[in-house]
């Protein structure tokens, strides 16, 4: 069985897996990381945000081998650390503003707001409504106005 190695919230992992297995599996299965959610399985509902080399994507939709040894995992699990924090500022405005109802997206919602407030701040600018409604994640409960609050009040504390 072919070898996979990546860093993982800030730790070097290494997994025998097929190549087409999806990273979700090998991150909730292999791993036992389980912030990221299955929902959907194809990228569409988002429940499985988690960042690669600082960017959203979707482990779902990503075969193992497609995932390189310098390529840095983060997941909500690993948040924090990017800010040596115990919460990261985007997981305290979630709590802050009472966010979750289920909780189930949460952590994709947050690693997706986390990737578009660091998007924006490449480009020197703060969110605006045009960038929260690119976050497409879906909060069956429907707490997107109290996720925009957050993400508001979050977005200069990183």
């Amino acid at each position: 069985m072919p070898q996979h190695t990546f860093i993982l919230n800030g730790q070097q992992v290494t997994v025998d897996v097929e190549d087409d297995v999806r990273l979700l599996w090998v991150l909730r299965d292999v791993l036992g990381v389980t912030g990221p959610k299955y929902g959907c399985g194809l990228g569409v509902c988002q429940a499985c945000t988690s960042h690669i080399n600082g960017k959203a994507f979707n482990p779902c939709s990503v075969p193992v081998g497609d995932v390189q040894p310098t390529d840095q995992v983060t997941t909500i699990e690993g948040l924090p650390a990017t800010v040596g924090k115990d919460l990261h500022p985007m997981q305290e405005a979630w709590l802050q503003f009472d966010v979750p109802q289920c909780g189930y997206c949460q952590p994709g919602q947050i690693m997706a707001a986390v990737a578009k407030v660091l998007q924006a701040r490449a480009a020197g600018k703060q969110l605006g409504d045009a960038d929260y409604d690119e976050i497409r994640n879906i909060c069956r409960c429907g707490t997107y106005h109290r996720i925009r609050e957050a993400i508001a009040a979050a977005q200069n504390q990183f």
